[in-house]
This record gives structure tokens, C-alpha cells and sequence, in this order.
């Protein structure tokens, strides 16, 4: 899920899976019984929870990259800095779960979504599958981690559906897929786009390399402004060429990767995708979503459409509010604390007629809202994200795939 620079405003699904059964079928002749005929039917197959599949609890681990700078150069080896590891293996496997999941999920998504297909039943597959793996006894247990961004072209981040909302996915569009997966309050952000035509393909290039730059270049004591100038530099390297004309790819400048801490998605700091001064450095111990976007318009994004993202401030002065918001109040911090959600998750819960009393926690600050971001109209935007986990000794690219 994405950090911006503008400020906020005042079922279980079965998966089919196909798989090869014999009906038989006998026919008896006069003399004797032909032949017995084998015909192919469907089976279907519920996905488990993810626990079944790892009963010792120990999950893959991701990637494993050396920090930079030559002041981390000891890291690796000191005995000192994998015994501080050790004693935090409980918080790396609730990361690691949560990125096996996340990598399912985002398969089952990348060979399910079809043209034709509504937002709002690629985001019920994509969820009911997190749901089913996680099998979280609540919500705040393990499951979700943030609403499902299904954000298309010009629209860069902060789009899912509301209940009603009848839009379809194109052959044509560019569609950046952002799940989040928690265990424990242990949230992995990753995201990928994805298209059908082949026509977009040096856009999601320049973006996924920009992303991996600054997986590369993040570390212990690097500092935010240094990542961000190489992210640029790399995204900017690519041009798209579309029906003949050549368009630069730009950073959106405005959008920003970010740590994240326990059952809060955004942190307390930043990552640019271009030099902004920020001489903050990352600390060990600490997690971040690497995340970039790339436009072939403008390159800045601006909060545009109806809201669908909201998250709560769980800690704000809730006097003075109406029956009705108070209500509301409770059952969002009851459910999900200080985890996104949107209003496709009140739905289910049951709630209903409740926009007057959101909008009223909205107007006191007690709820935040995150309307999408959309840069100007005509133009293509991308995104790739990882989850980075800076361990004492190493850095763990825990949402990494085979996929990206």
C-alpha cells in the first residue's frame, strides 16, 4: 500500500483446480461387454490454510542480500549479529508466512484474471484467498492486511471497488495489483502489474528494475535520499513507445516506499523514488516496502474519485460523536484497529447505511481517508513493490518470487 506525499481528506471461495478422474461407463452387448470409455470432469479442490503445508511452523525464507556500504561488511559473519537474529525468529516467520501466502495468492491471481472479469470479483478472488490460507481465527489474527489495489492506467494507487461498482477489466488496461498479507500484525506489501498486451512491456520493465534498484541500495545506516536519487535514475533510463510516439517514463515523484510497523501499514519514514533531501538512514531491525511507480504522464498524482481506503486513529478523542458514528467507531477498531480496510469489509460484517456516520468520523479525524491517485487521463502508470526485512547480519527480501 502506497505512502503519498498529498495529504488526506476531511463466502469462502472453492478454487477449481483441474484434475484428470475416471467415470466409467459400461455398455453391455449381446455377447459380451465392450470396452470400458474413460471421460476427464472437474474436480473441485478448497484451498487449505497455509499451516498444513509447514507443520513444523518454519517457512521459505526469501531472498538474502549483503547490505551495502562497507561500514556493514562485518555483518555477515559476526557471531554476535546472528545470535540478536535468533532471538526475534518468531517475528521472521510471521513475515514468512505471510509472504508464502501472499506469493499463493498472487499466483492463483496472475493465472485466474481474465478480460471481462469485474474489479469486484478479482478482488473477492484475490481476498477470499488470502482468507482461506490465512484461516485466522479474527481479523486482527492473520488475513488481510490492507483493501486490494486494483488500480488501472492513469489511476496509480488507492482504487478498489465499493459495493456496486460494475467496472471491468480491459485487454488494453495496465493494472497494478497491491495485496497485503499480515500475521500477527507482521504485514508483507508487495504489489505487481499486470497486463495483457505486450505493447506495456518497457514500462513494467523500467518499473520493476526501478524497484529492484532500490531493494539493492536499501540497507542499515543507507540513507532515504540516496535510495530515492537511484531509483530515478534507473526508471528514467526507459522510454514506451505507444502507436508510434516515444514517451518518457517518470517517477511519481509524490508517492513514496515506507516502513511499517506492527498492525500499521505506514511508518514513521519515507522512501523517495527521487532525491528529496531526506538524509534520514534506515536502522537495523527495521522493515520496509520498496515500492516504485512509473507514468508516461506527468508524473505526479493527485486524490481524485470516491473513496474506497480508510484506516482508523485508534488513539483520537472520540466525544461529541452520534450514536451512529460511535457504533461505527467500535466495530472498525473492534475488527480491524489500525489496519486499512474499506467499505466492501463493513459490508460483510453486516453493517449498512453507515455513510453518514463515516463520513462523520472522517470530518473528526478519527478516520482517515485515502481516495485513489490518479495522474493525468491518457496516461499509463506501473508499480512493483517488495518487502524488505533488515535483520542484524543480512537483509531478506521476503516477498520475493519466482514471478518478480
Amino acid at each position: 500500500m502506497t505512502a503519498t506525499d498529498i495529504e488526506p481528506k476531511v463466502e469462502d471461495l472453492k478454487i477449481e483446480d483441474k484434475e484428470d478422474v475416471e467415470d466409467v461407463e459400461v455398455e453391455e452387448g449381446d455377447e459380451e461387454k465392450k470396452k470400458k470409455k474413460k471421460k476427464k470432469s472437474k474436480k473441485k479442490k478448497k484451498i487449505t490454510a497455509i499451516d498444513n503445508s509447514y507443520p513444523d511452523g518454519k517457512f521459505p525464507e526469501g531472498q538474502w542480500l549483503e547490505y551495502p556500504l562497507e561500514v556493514n561488511s562485518y555483518r555477515t559473519t559476526d557471531e554476535e549479529k546472528r545470535y540478536l537474529d535468533r532471538q526475534d525468529e518468531s517475528k521472521w516467520q510471521d513475515f514468512r508466512k505471510a509472504a508464502e501466502i501472499h506469493r499463493r495468492v498472487r499466483h492463483k491471481a496472475q493465472s485466474s484474471i481474465k478480460p471481462g472479469m469485474t474489479m469486484t470479483e478479482i478482488a473477492d478472488l484475490i481476498e477470499n484467498s488470502v482468507r482461506s490460507y490465512a484461516n485466522g481465527s479474527n481479523l486482527l489474527d492473520a488475513g488481510i492486511g490492507f483493501p486490494t489495489g486494483l488500480s488501472l492506467n492513469h489511476v496509480a494507487a488507492h482504487y478498489t471497488p465499493n459495493a456496486g461498482d460494475k467496472l471491468v477489466l480491459n485487454y488494453e488496461d495496465v493494472m497494478k495489483v497491491d495485496i497485503g498479507v499480515h500475521v500477527n500484525g507482521r504485514i508483507v506489501d508487495s504489489a505487481f502489474t499486470f497486463t495483457f498486451d505486450d505493447k506495456y512491456d518497457q514500462l513494467l520493465n523500467a518499473v520493476k528494475d526501478a524497484t529492484n534498484t532500490g531493494v539493492a541500495e536499501a540497507g542499515i545506516d543507507v540513507r532515504l535520499n540516496d535510495i530515492g536519487e537511484a531509483i530515478q535514475e534507473t526508471m528514467e533510463s526507459y522510454e514506451l513507445e505507444l502507436n508510434g510516439k516515444s514517451y518518457p517514463i517518470k517517477c511519481i515523484r509524490n508517492l513514496n516506499g515506507h516502513n511499517i510497523f506492527p498492525y500499521s501499514i505506514h511508518g514513521d519514514k519515507s522512501v523517495p523514488i527521487v532525491p528529496n533531501g531526506d538524509m534520514t538512514k534506515m536502522e537495523e531491525g527495521e522493515t520496509f516496502a520498496i515500492e516504485t511507480f512509473g507514468s508516461t504522464g506527468k508524473g505526479y498524482v493527485d486524490s481524485v474519485g470516491e473513496c474506497s481506503h480508510y484506516s482508523l486513529n485508534a488513539d483520537m478523542d472520540v466525544s461529541g460523536l452520534t450514536d451512529s458514528a460511535q457504533k461505527l467507531r467500535n466495530v472498525i477498531k473492534d475488527n480491524f484497529n489500525t489496519l486499512p480496510w474499506c467499505r466492501r469489509y463493513l459490508d460483510r460484517l453486516g453493517q449498512d447505511k453507515y455513510l453518514l456516520a463515516l463520513n462523520q468520523l472522517v470530518r473528526a479525524g478519527i478516520v482517515n481517508d485515502y481516495p485513489p491517485l490518479v495522474d493525468i487521463k491518457g496516461s499509463y502508470t506501473a508499480q512493483f513493490e517488495h518487502t524488505i526485512l533488515l535483520h542484524p547480519h543480512k537483509k531478506e527480501v521476503v516477498s520475493r518470487g519466482d514471478d518478480y
